[in-house]
Formats: C-alpha cells, structure tokens, sequence
C-alpha cells in the first residue's frame, strides 16, 4: 500500500519546501518579519517633524549680503564611498571653494548615525574637499545660503532653516519618479515648489521640472572627469561591465541581468565583471569586484568592451565616463536618457531582455581598436570646471540679491548652457 502525500495547509506547506532552495525559504521568513514589525517605516528618509509643506512655508526674503566671501551650507545624506551623487555635491563645493568661499557640509541621518565616523568616510572619499563637516542638528547660525542636494534634504532645509539664510536647491534628477504613485511620489515632487532656487542638473531634469510642475530652474551642465577616466588601452579588449544596483529600480538591474543569461549563451567566451551592489539572482558566472576606486574603474573600463549603463530617469554619470575610458555603454534609448548624453558613440537598446543582448553582442561582435578611440574621442573635456563654475556663479548671485532668469527665458543661463553634442560619427 502506498504512502498517501500529505493533504491540506500542511501538505501544500511540505511540497513548497521540497521544491525551494534554502535561499528562497529564508528569503520568505524575512519578508515575512519584516512585513510583521513594520519594518517599511525605517526606509523612510524624514523624521516626522522634518517633512514640510508648499502650501503652509511662509514667504522668505533674506537680506543680500555682499562682502565678497560668503559661506555656503551643502546638506545632504551621509554618503557612502563611491556614491555618484554625493561626488557630483562635492564637485560642486570644490567649485566654491575655489572661488574663495567657505564651505560647510550638513549632514542629515534620521536614524542618528556618528556625525564623526561619517565625517570621516567623506575625508576618506572626496580627500580634496576641504570644507567642515557636522551634523545638521548644530544648526546653520553660520551660514549665508544653503544647498538642499535632495528631497529629503530640502524637506528639512525648508523645516529647520532659519529666515536670513539663503536656501538653492542642487537638483540631479527627477526623484519623484524614483517611487510609484504615492506618498513618497508626492512628497519629493513637493519639494521643487519649496520656493528655493532650484539648478538643474541637465535639460532633462529641467524639462521635467517644467513639464510635470510648472516649475522653473537654472541650468549646469553635465561632464565627465577625464583627469580619471581617460584611454589608455588601445589594444586587445575582452569581457563586459555591469554596474549592479538591484534595489535602485531606475537602473534596471532585472532587464540587464536577463539579457547576460542570453549574452553568455551566445558568448561564453566573454568575462562578465561586476561592481556596485551584491549581484543577488544572477545566473551567469561574473568576476566580482568590490569596494573599486575611480581609478580601478577607468582601469577596468580599459580592459572591457562594453558595459550596462542603464538609466531610466536622468542618464547615468557612468555612460559617458564609460565612454571616455573606450568602453561603449550600453543604455536604455529614450528622450530623458538622450537629453543631456546624445552621443552616436552610445549602443541605444530598446529596454528589453532581447533588445539589449542583441545590441551587447553586435558591440562585442563588431569591436576594433578604432572603436574605443572613437568613444573615447566624443566625450566633453572640461572635467566639470563649467558645471562649477556656473553652479558657484549662481549661488553668488542668490546671496547677493542678483536677480535670476528662470528656465526658457532670453538670455537665462538656460539658453547659454553648452549642450557639448559630440561629433556626428557612426554608432559603434
């Protein structure tokens, strides 16, 4: 007589078992916990006294103040070494300082980390920075003007700061569309109606500004470093690149992580090295590499044939320094990635798994030396001296009291920022 499968809840319990691995059982008691505790509410960025309002912020109206050297307040995150952001922010700070200013990083942790330990990691990081660091709770006493860096920073800018400070905001993408329809979506898209300055990183977060909130902004461009990220390696390449962020939904881990499955089957040949976040769900075998400096980048860059730069709000900053290393990115074709990156160097891929591993296999298929000299040849070269410049020269006149022109306007700073478009050449 045969052993009857176990029926009912615990019957459907013991077969699911059989069939999961290990990994995928934990993976379930996890969600499960965290579902029970709640534990949602720690990704949430503000401290309940800190999430501002549009329509309850009064009218401010600091004195301008002309003594020539001003000190300027940067809030922002903590960051963690390597982050895109905070090393654009940081860009933005040397740019002052250089003019002769004071600089001073605010730093914002709702979950009340050490100031100093971070402090410490922005030494480590961004050594040619040399303004103070503190947390924001010491308050902006000090301070002409500050810079929000981000939405939940400029919920706290416009929370806490006091009157006669001057307040910017440094936008570097449309960070509404980092959520889904919803609190979140709303909060961050408040933020641009805080009544600041807001400057633009990009046409595309310019354009998206005015076209989604009727909201105007000074503009910088993009650039690429090309003091780290340059061409060395005119010989043989091998292998591709893959940035892996699998929790930030707007690189688009999953697309590119199914289009390597098929990649590799065509070209088993080729190495695969990844870098960023721990690659969880891959299938294919990778060389993983962790904790990377720019200058192991641009090396890594160097030996590649081409790379995941995927985006699907403001283009990435690691397409174009992709670029100027002579390995071609592979990014997700649409008008917001085009706006401020339209470079025929790019290999544009429809954002599908198919679409994207036959447009890595016609790079790699059709690679020659000549095509790394090309990319490398159509990046920007001002290593972003005029985004900082513009940027500083802005914030000056805000202190001052200068008026401004907003977005469209003749004359504005939009019409004279240079959109650098590269030479018309084939796509590689």
């Amino acid at each position: 007589m045969s052993a009857r499968a176990p029926g009912g809840a615990v019957g459907s319990l013991v077969r699911r078992l059989r069939r999961e691995t290990p990994r995928s059982t934990a993976q379930r008691v996890v969600r499960r916990l965290h579902a029970r505790l709640g534990a949602a509410e720690l990704d949430f960025p503000l401290l309940p006294g800190d999430v501002a309002d549009s329509t309850r912020l009064a009218a401010r109206a600091p004195a301008p103040r002309d003594d020539g050297r001003h000190t300027v307040g940067f809030l922002c995150t903590p960051p963690s070494r390597g982050s895109g952001g905070h090393t654009t922010m940081f860009r933005m700070v040397k740019a002052l300082e250089e003019r002769g200013h004071r600089c001073v990083v605010l730093l914002y942790d709702r979950h009340g980390g050490d100031a100093v330990e971070q402090a410490a990691v922005v030494r480590a990081g961004w050594p040619w920075v040399a303004a103070e660091v503190r947390s924001v709770d010491d308050g902006f006493a000090d301070l002409d003007a500050c810079v929000a860096t981000g939405w939940p920073t400029a919920h706290v800018l416009a929370s806490r700061a006091p009157d006669d400070v001057h307040l910017l905001y440094l936008v570097q993408d449309y960070e509404p569309f980092f959520f889904p329809r919803g609190s979140e979506h709303e909060l961050a898209a408040d933020t641009y109606r805080f009544g600041f300055t807001n400057v633009a990183l990009g046409h595309m977060v310019q354009d998206r500004l005015r076209v989604e909130l009727a909201v105007g902004s000074e503009l910088i461009p993009f650039s690429v470093d090309t003091s780290v990220y340059h061409l060395h390696n005119v010989g043989a390449r091998s292998g591709i690149v893959f940035y892996t962020k699998p929790d930030v939904a707007r690189r688009g881990y999953r697309l590119a992580a199914l289009a390597l499955e098929e990649f590799h089957r065509r070209h088993p040949e080729q190495p695969i090295h990844t870098y960023g976040d721990e690659a969880a769900g891959l299938t294919v075998p990778v060389v993983r590499h962790d904790r990377m400096s720019p200058e192991d980048l641009n090396a890594l860059y160097n030996r590649s044939v081409a790379g995941f730069a995927m985006s699907f709000t403001n283009i990435s900053l690691v397409a174009e320094e992709m670029l100027a290393s002579g390995c071609v990115p592979i990014v997700n074709d649409h008008p917001d990635a085009r706006a401020d990156l339209d470079n025929p160097r790019v290999a544009w891929s429809l954002p599908t798994p198919g679409a994207l591993a036959d447009t890595l296999c016609r790079v790699v298929e059709g690679w020659t030396a000549g095509t790394a000299v090309a990319a490398a040849g159509s990046v920007r070269r001002d290593g972003w001296e005029v985004p900082g410049t513009e940027f500083a020269a802005i914030v000056e006149r805000v202190v001052r009291g200068q008026a401004l022109e907003l977005s469209g306007a003749p004359g504005s700073l939009t019409d004279r920022a240079p959109r650098d478009a590269p030479a018309s050449t084939p796509a590689p």
